[in-house]
C-alpha cells in the first residue's frame, strides 16, 4: 500500500493529482524562460527561444517539440489580451514516482502564465534607482542553464529585501561580483562600461545582449573583465538589466552611495537606446 498526505488529508498514492509527482516539484528537473510583451508584442521571443532549446538540452530533455511550444506561447498570450505582459513557461522532465533517475517513458510536464506587468511602478523604481545588497553566490556550477534549481537566489533576494534593498548582487569565493540574484549586474568606471565576462558561472542574459549593442550605439566603451566588490563601490555608476524591467540604475550598493546618489546619466542614455531599440526585436 502506498499513501500520501496533502495538508491534513491522507488519501492513497493513486489519488495523487500527478502535479505533485512532477519532477520539478522533487528535484528542480527542469528549465525555464521568462519573457515580456510591449504594447501587445513579444519581445526578443527567438532569443529566448534559443535559449531555452539550449537549456533542454543541456539536462537531457530531448524530447520536446519546440515549434509546439512556440505556438501554445503565442496563442495563449493572444487570447490573454495582456499589451504589457509577463510570460512564465517551464518544462520539466515529467512526473511519477520519486525516483532520481526517473523510468524511460517520462513524458515532459510544460506550464506557462501570462500576468500584466505594472509598468508604472517598475517606472517609480526607474527614476529614484535601485538599492542593493551583497550576498554569497550559493547556486550550482552550470549557471549558464536556466534551471528550475532556484534556492540560492531565493535566499539572496530574501536577504535583500530584509535590509530594504531591491535586488541582491552575487560573489563568489574569490570576492568577485558575478551577476544579480535575477538580474545581470553592470558598473561604469571612468567612462567604461564593465561587466562579468560570460562562463557556466553566468546566466547568458539575453537583455545583456541588448545592453552591449546599446553601449556600443551611444560610445560607451565596454571591458568584459571580473571586478570585487570592494572595486564596484568605487564604481561612478551602476545598473541591473533584467526582462521585465530593462535597464535600472543603482544608487546604493550596500552601504556606498553610487555617484552622486542618483541613477547616472550613462545610465540614463543606455535605457533611452534601449528603449529606441526595441521594437526591432519585437514580433
Amino acid at each position: 500500500m502506498k499513501l500520501a498526505m496533502i495538508e491534513d488529508e491522507v488519501i492513497s498514492y493513486e489519488q495523487l493529482p500527478a502535479s505533485y509527482c512532477d519532477r520539478g516539484l522533487y528535484f528542480g528537473d527542469g528549465v525555464y524562460e521568462v519573457i515580456r510583451s510591449y504594447d501587445g508584442q513579444l519581445f526578443a521571443f527567438e532569443e529566448h527561444m534559443q535559449r531555452f532549446g539550449q537549456s533542454l538540452a543541456a539536462i537531457g530533455i530531448n524530447n520536446v517539440d519546440l515549434a509546439d511550444i512556440r505556438k501554445r506561447i503565442r496563442s495563449a498570450f493572444e487570447k490573454s489580451g495582456i499589451a504589457n505582459a509577463k510570460i512564465y513557461w517551464h518544462i520539466t522532465r515529467g512526473h511519477g514516482p520519486r525516483d532520481h533517475v526517473g523510468g524511460p517513458d517520462l513524458k515532459p510536464c510544460f506550464f506557462m502564465t501570462i500576468t500584466e506587468l505594472n509598468d508604472n511602478a517598475a517606472a517609480q523604481v526607474k527614476a529614484r534607482g535601485m538599492k542593493v545588497s551583497t550576498f554569497p553566490d550559493w547556486r550550482w556550477r552550470r549557471c549558464d542553464i536556466k534551471s528550475l534549481n532556484l534556492l540560492a537566489n531565493v535566499l539572496a533576494a530574501r536577504d535583500a529585501n530584509s535590509k530594504s534593498c531591491d535586488e541582491a548582487i552575487l560573489y563568489n569565493e574569490q570576492g568577485y561580483v558575478t551577476e544579480g540574484s535575477s538580474s545581470a549586474f553592470f558598473a561604469i568606471f571612468d567612462n567604461k562600461l564593465q561587466t562579468t565576462p560570460l562562463s557556466e558561472n553566468i546566466l547568458p542574459s539575453i537583455t545583456r545582449i541588448f545592453v552591449l549593442e546599446c553601449a556600443k550605439a551611444i560610445g560607451l566603451e565596454l571591458v568584459q573583465k571580473p571586478y570585487t566588490i570592494q572595486e564596484a563601490r568605487g564604481a561612478s555608476e551602476m545598473f541591473i538589466a533584467v526582462t521585465t524591467r530593462d535597464i535600472v540604475g543603482v544608487v546604493q550598493f550596500d552601504d556606498a552611495i553610487i555617484g552622486d546618489g542618483k541613477v547616472g546619466s550613462w545610465t540614463g542614455k543606455l535605457a533611452q537606446q534601449f528603449k529606441a531599440n526595441r521594437s526591432k526585436y519585437c514580433s
